[in-house]
């Protein structure tokens, strides 16, 4: 097996695992691994495409501009590639998960004006590698300009490290890793931060009444 079809096979068990998560509404969402360094390329999910199945036209190689990097295809790169590219041109991360849930869009909306959300002492930040006792962490959150190319600036301004996660206000999460695990571990990770908050938030907020 080449390269090319054992990343593609990553991909796919990590996008079916999602999928059954429900975290692909209304085709929303987009995905990515490197297949080469020099030159880079990467999958990443075609546009338009319903993530919830699996076809032989879920992704399509890109180059380090996003552009396709075969022909004899149809296929159109997701519209937000360009921010895959710039990830894969900053970091050394090899694997890049873009989802859209209910969580994290609530979670964006309500900490946009912050730029920011941190989460601390939470057990479920040793997923992402912050061991410490009452380790903190936070997620950046950017605002959702409709201009993909600024949209990508913005993103890439945030971006540090091999793994970590963005949030883009009302438009949902990025989040990266060395490989496709784990980027899946850092999102699931994320997720349920977000969950965990909303929750306690709710509780709160009815204790106080």
């Amino acid at each position: 097996m080449d390269t090319k079809q054992q990343r593609w096979r990553e991909l796919a068990e990590v996008k079916r695992e999602l999928a059954e998560r429900d975290w692909f509404p209304a085709t929303s969402g987009n995905l990515s691994i490197k297949v080469s360094d020099v030159p880079l390329t990467f999958l990443v999910t075609a546009s338009g495409k319903d993530k919830r199945k699996e076809t032989d036209e879920d992704y399509l190689l890109v180059d380090q501009n996003g552009e396709p990097a075969e022909s004899g295809h149809s296929l159109k790169p997701s519209a937000e590639t360009l921010l895959h590219t710039y990830l894969y041109q900053k970091t050394d991360a090899g694997c890049c998960l873009h989802v859209h849930t209910l969580d994290n869009n609530v979670i964006s909306e309500l900490y946009g004006d912050d730029k920011h959300i941190t989460f601390k002492g939470q057990e479920m930040i040793k997923a992402l590698g912050l061991w410490e006792e009452n380790a903190e962490v936070t997620v950046p959150i950017i605002e959702n300009a409709a201009h993909i190319p600024t949209l990508a600036m913005d993103f890439a301004a945030c971006v540090s490290g091999d793994s970590g996660a963005v949030l883009i206000r009302n438009h949902g999460i990025t989040a990266w890793g060395k490989t496709a695990f784990e980027a899946k571990r850092v999102l699931e990770a994320y997720e349920f931060l977000f969950s965990c908050h909303l929750k306690l938030k709710t509780l709160r907020d009815q204790l106080v009444r």
